[in-house]
């Protein structure tokens, strides 16, 4: 094992096998008791090392509660000096530059604005955050993931620096293992993972993507060649983006935060805005979806500034849309038409030219599909003005898209029956229902089973009516499996 400097633990502390073992299983509760043990820290000393608080240390100790926290795993390494590599991290930036100070003095300054948005950033980013994600096992991660809460107003601060070129720096001449055949293999596997989601959703491949991600690091900290480095960080940008999304539709938020942050830093490096400006989009959903549609708001205004002239027309028409969403999401409804408005607008200038395989998708049946969920977002506080006008866009999206759209189809048949509940028109209700059970069934995504639970209570109190009853009782079976 290599010498560790400058660290609070004598080198055989962390030969021991317990003590590997428990850092290994992430069991800090027995790790610590043997770092008091072994190597004669007060509970107190561990506190101050790692940036926590005496009583959280004794929580930990007690085993009232785990770590599962990124960042706390990560002063954990940097505070004791333990290697990155015993805790399933990346190598820390101190096993690197081996004579940094001793991290019980706190540091004076935080890395600048541009020096936070340069690309060795977002590879040990990555690589901490895939290693970390592959190491956790599935009980402590739902914990992990259940308990965290979302950052707004304060990550909106932090992602100005996108709007900035990435600083470059000059690592020499350095031959790299792979080469361009290497890294377009790489993104037919991004793209196939992409397709896998948006068929099923529900992240069931999201290990195996985060496993994806974590090669691409690897050949990341080789130091490629500059337009095979391009390449990567722009794989690692695709790569990301599906598991925010993957994350997101299991409800893990915090986690799908995460990995949109990251997704945006790599389409930063690769210099992609127009797919950075698709990650904002992706962030802006995540936050319309928590009810908090001003920082949605936000990041949509951020992701159109900085793509710029890169926008598509088709980039432009879905940044168009995630403005409507926001707008009616406040109940401004004259806002929401003029965006959506601009939207068609902009998709009707989309031609024949070859465009991103990520943006493919949003064609007018996509574009119908989002302004008739919006429409019926407004629908449930004024049905008579806004659920006809849902429900056909809902069925023209049914129309042009077809059951192969998978999770889509499946959200388009939950609003659609949820329409004619409003309208009054049991009869449809039912039948929609049913066709919205059946497509909710084919798919894993959590965020499917959320919406026809919203579906549930229109069936509840109308017991007179058997196909109701049947309706009611097919969706119970569905959120109960």
């Amino acid at each position: 094992m290599d010498a560790i400097t400058h660290g609070p633990l004598a080198p055989e502390v962390l030969e021991r096998d317990d003590v590997k073992r428990a850092l290994a299983e992430h069991d800090f509760a027995a790790a610590f008791s043997l770092i008091k043990k072994w190597g004669g820290l007060s509970q107190n000393r561990i506190a101050s090392a790692c940036q926590l608080t005496p009583g959280k240390v004794s929580t930990i100790i007690s085993g009232q509660q785990q770590v599962t926290s990124f960042d706390v795993i990560c002063r954990i390494a940097d505070g004791l000096r333990i290697p990155g590599r015993l805790v399933g991290l990346a190598d820390r930036p101190w096993e690197e530059q081996p004579d940094i100070p001793d991290p019980l003095t706190p540091p004076t300054a935080q890395p600048s604005e541009g020096t936070a948005w340069c690309p060795a950033v977002a590879v040990h980013l990555a690589a901490d955050l895939t290693r970390s994600d592959l190491v956790m096992d599935r009980r402590t991660a739902t914990r992990a993931l259940a308990g965290a809460t979302l950052s707004g107003a304060p990550l909106l601060d932090t992602l100005e620096g996108w709007l900035q070129p990435a600083p470059r720096v000059d690592q020499g001449h350095r031959r790299g293992r792979i080469g361009q055949r290497e890294v377009h293999e790489l993104e037919a596997t991004a793209r196939a993972f992409r397709a896998w989601d948006h068929r099923f959703g529900g992240g069931l491949r999201r290990k195996a993507v985060v496993g994806q991600l974590n090669e691409v690091v690897g050949h990341l900290e080789d130091h490629q060649a500059p337009d095979v480095e391009q390449g990567l960080f722009q794989v690692m940008a695709y790569l990301g983006g599906t598991a925010a999304t993957m994350a997101w539709d299991s409800g893990h938020q915090k986690q799908a935060q995460n990995y949109y942050l990251l997704a945006l830093r790599a389409a930063h490096a690769a210099d992609d805005t127009a797919f950075g400006a698709n990650v904002l989009a992706g962030m802006a959903r995540q936050m319309l979806y928590l009810d908090r549609p001003q920082d949605a708001l936000e990041l949509t205004h951020l992701a159109q500034k900085g793509a710029g002239r890169a926008a598509n027309p088709r980039l432009r028409a879905m940044l168009h849309t995630r403005e409507a969403w926001a707008y009616a999401a406040m109940g401004r409804a004259a806002a929401f038409r003029r965006a959506t408005s601009e939207a068609e607008e902009a998709l009707a200038d989309a031609g024949g030219e070859e465009e991103p395989y990520w943006i493919a998708y949003f064609d007018s049946a996509e574009l119908a599909g989002v302004t008739g969920g919006r429409l019926l977002d407004m629908a449930r506080a004024d049905p008579q003005k806004h659920a006809e006008a849902a429900a056909g866009n809902i069925r023209s999206a049914l129309a042009g898209r077809g059951s192969e759209a998978g999770r889509s189809h499946a959200l388009d048949l939950i609003g659609l029956a949820e329409c004619h509940f409003l309208i009054g028109d049991l009869t449809g209700a039912v039948e929609h229902t049913h066709h919205a059970v059946d497509a909710a069934a084919r798919t894993r995504s959590s965020r499917v089973r959320a919406q026809l639970g919203q579906l549930y209570p229109y069936t509840v109190g109308r017991s007179a009516s058997r196909t109701v009853g049947e309706a009611r009782a097919r969706i119970r079976d569905v959120l109960s499996s």
